[in-house]
């Protein structure tokens, strides 16, 4: 299935660790009048616990997708109180503007893949992160910014994928196929796994 819209394309597939009923892995993706805002969390460890901080995180983002980022994180961080905690990446695509906003805390690894333009091979950037935990310990908040061009594909994984997979995306693929590709090549199969694929098409 193609998720779409317009002109924002995305995809995500997750794994729960072998062997456990309850994934510690969440991501979160609401449609906006003006882009995309995309959410991905890392429970710390797996199994109940590590969904119950991932959930808790869900929750606090879902009724206010439309908030700035900062916001957010300090939302899910006073949320994740008392919980296990969590490490976070929050993104917003802008099509307007033609922008990605995002921030992270914690391994909750993120690329933006440029798209080859004019037959060069496409760029790739990663995103920083910063350590911490999300209802731990948050560190000083830091809100990036990067211009979108047709074609641009951003790729958020938790540390239950390889970081191999960078060595051979698959860009050929719409970003649903793609997500499920990465997750089903690259899943370590000893954690708790999430890819989040959104692809700007300008």
């Amino acid at each position: 299935m193609i998720h779409s819209s317009q002109p924002i394309e995305w995809g995500a597939a997750m794994l729960a660790q072998g062997g456990q009923a309850e994934c510690g892995d969440q991501y979160w993706i609401e449609p906006l009048s003006n882009g995309l805002f995309l959410a991905v969390i890392d429970g710390l460890g797996h199994g109940p616990k590590a969904s119950a901080a991932a959930q808790a995180a869900v929750e606090a983002l879902r009724p206010y997708p439309h908030d700035d980022l900062i916001s957010l994180m300090q939302s899910c961080h006073q949320a994740l109180v008392g919980t296990r905690g969590a490490v976070i990446t929050l993104a917003a695509l802008d099509v307007p503007a033609g922008t990605l906003r995002w921030m992270s805390v914690g391994n909750v690894a993120g690329m933006l893949v440029r798209a080859g333009h004019n037959n060069q091979t496409p760029a790739r950037e990663h995103l920083l992160q910063r350590g911490g935990v999300v209802g731990y310990r948050l560190p000083p908040l830091r809100l990036f910014t990067e211009q979108l061009l047709p074609g641009d594909t951003l790729i958020l994984t938790t540390d239950g994928i390889r970081s191999t997979f960078m060595e051979d995306l698959p860009l050929h693929l719409p970003p649903q196929p793609m997500a499920a590709t990465i997750l089903d090549r690259y899943n370590r199969k000893t954690d708790d796994a999430t890819v989040v694929v959104a692809r700007y098409k300008g």
